[in-house]
């Protein structure tokens, strides 16, 4: 088991200071990792720029339990700088070529673009939906390169650069390296984990009318009786928002040992041997339907919306556009149909091919997108060093 260091306020401000002191040839790139997600999309880039190209990193984190914190590689330094005024003033005063990060409304609130250097800022998408929808209006507007997922973040950035008369950003084709570590991984476990009963995950998303808030004490209920295993993964949000309801699905299946909660990253191996997905707008859902190309349930429940001027922007949002190509959409009150449905999916294959082609027209670069990140970060780094 990891131990991690314990972080007083003050050792805190002691790291910022030792990241400050830094030299102007060790702090070139930067990530930033705001939680514990952060990771999934930034670890196979890292290791790509790390190992592949023997480029020295920074790697700072709000994450407590961050396992890059002990991490013994000799290319990476890295540093805990909390969530509160050390981070505000982290970002206030960065001194880098390049900052990488998953984080959006960057200028938005209170984290700010550098005002001493003339940082290049890179924003990693954490879900293949659509820019408009499932971010704030403006929230990827004051980063220099977009790492784009597929063509549909090209063309949504594009025209909101047209609508609002922004300046154009660099878009990199770069893919999603989340899926392609999901896709190895399965490719791997061919064998996967032998289970007495189908496991069924279901990862809500969070908002009002999240199918926890809707209908989930009554589907986890329906889906025990009907002889499944249930691992239930809700988005963090709800754990803070909806303790009432936490409470109440801990008292009624808590003690049911076919039934997992699980408040972190759902573990890879439970991922792999998993049998479906129930759903409602969480972006892990593309992630399940592409990795095992297999259909996805969604429960039809109203989608949550961040950006209320979304349809400034004429291009459909992907989450809509894909959702029945890849997964049946199932309405709360006929949730008692979900158990044969799911009898019946792993019964047929045929949606294999479809969801696989689907999936190659729509991610770019599957299987190496954190190499086309990696090239790219590398050249804008010798281009700013000649610059400076």
């Amino acid at each position: 088991m990891l131990k991690f260091p314990s972080f007083s306020m003050g050792q805190v401000w002691k790291e910022l200071k030792k990241f400050e002191s830094l030299d102007e040839n060790e702090s070139t790139i930067v990530f930033y990792a705001e939680n514990k997600a952060s990771m999934n999309h930034f670890k196979t880039l890292i290791f790509e720029l790390t190992e592949n190209m023997s480029l020295k990193i920074c790697y700072v984190t709000s994450v407590k339990d961050d396992p890059i914190l002990v991490s013994k590689n000799p290319k990476i330094q890295s540093f805990y700088i909390g969530d509160g005024a050390a981070r505000t003033k982290f970002f206030l005063t960065l001194k880098a070529r390049i900052l990488i990060m998953d984080m959006p409304d960057l200028e938005k609130f209170h984290i700010k673009r550098s005002k001493v250097y003339p940082v290049h800022y890179i924003y990693i998408f954490h879900s293949m939906f659509s820019t408009h929808s499932y971010l704030r209006e403006g929230a990827i507007d004051n980063y220099d390169t977009i790492f784009c997922v597929g063509e549909h973040h090209v063309n949504e950035i594009r025209e909101t650069e047209k609508v609002y008369g922004l300046k154009p950003k660099k878009l990199v084709l770069y893919g999603f390296p989340r899926l392609d570590t999901l896709i190895q991984q399965r490719q791997k476990n061919t064998q996967g984990i032998t289970q007495s009963k189908e496991l069924i995950l279901i990862t809500p998303s969070y908002g009002d009318d999240n199918l926890l808030e809707v209908c989930g004490v009554k589907l986890i209920d329906l889906l025990l009786k009907s002889n499944f295993k249930v691992l239930l993964r809700p988005h963090f949000k709800i754990l803070k928002e909806s303790k009432n309801l936490i409470e109440t699905i801990n008292k009624n299946f808590g003690k049911n040992p076919d039934f997992i909660f699980e408040k972190g990253v759902i573990p890879s191996e439970l991922f792999q041997s998993s049998t479906c997905m129930i759903s409602d707008w969480s972006g892990i859902s593309l992630e399940y339907a592409f990795t095992f190309e297999r259909s996805v349930i969604f429960i039809d429940v109203q989608r949550k919306i961040l950006n209320p001027n979304s349809k400034k922007i004429s291009v459909e949002p992907i989450e809509i556009s894909i959702r029945h190509k890849v997964g049946h959409v199932i309405n709360p009150s006929k949730i008692e149909e979900i158990p044969n449905l799911i009898t019946s999916l792993n019964k047929s294959k045929k949606n294999s091919e479809k969801i696989r082609d689907i999936c190659s027209k729509t991610i770019y670069n599957i299987g190496k997108s954190s190499t086309v990140g990696a090239e790219y970060i590398q050249q804008l780094n010798k281009k700013l060093s000649l610059n400076n």
